[in-house]
């Protein structure tokens, strides 16, 4: 999976099913938090009205930041080993 600079309030989706904490692939969430140097992320899942209704801990090849911009063409991803 391929990762650019995970950014406090990135908007991101799971891309694994997390049935544990009733979370799927494709939830989309809000990174709050930069946790152990970066190796883990706090990500916040809210409903429609802005009420949290799930906040943990992810590793980054969990997820994937959205994009709502052209990428930049001259920018080089960085690998992430799953």
């Amino acid at each position: 999976m391929i990762t650019n600079n995970i950014k406090l309030l990135d908007v991101v989706a799971l891309t694994v099913d997390l049935p544990e904490e009733n979370l799927w692939r494709g939830q989309v969430g809000t990174v709050v938090e930069i946790l152990a140097d970066g190796t883990a992320m706090e990500v916040e899942f809210s409903d429609k009205q802005g009420r949290t209704y799930e906040s943990l801990g992810l590793r980054p090849e969990q997820f994937m930041v959205l994009r709502f911009e052209p990428a930049n063409p001259n920018s080089q991803p960085e690998m992430v080993a799953i």
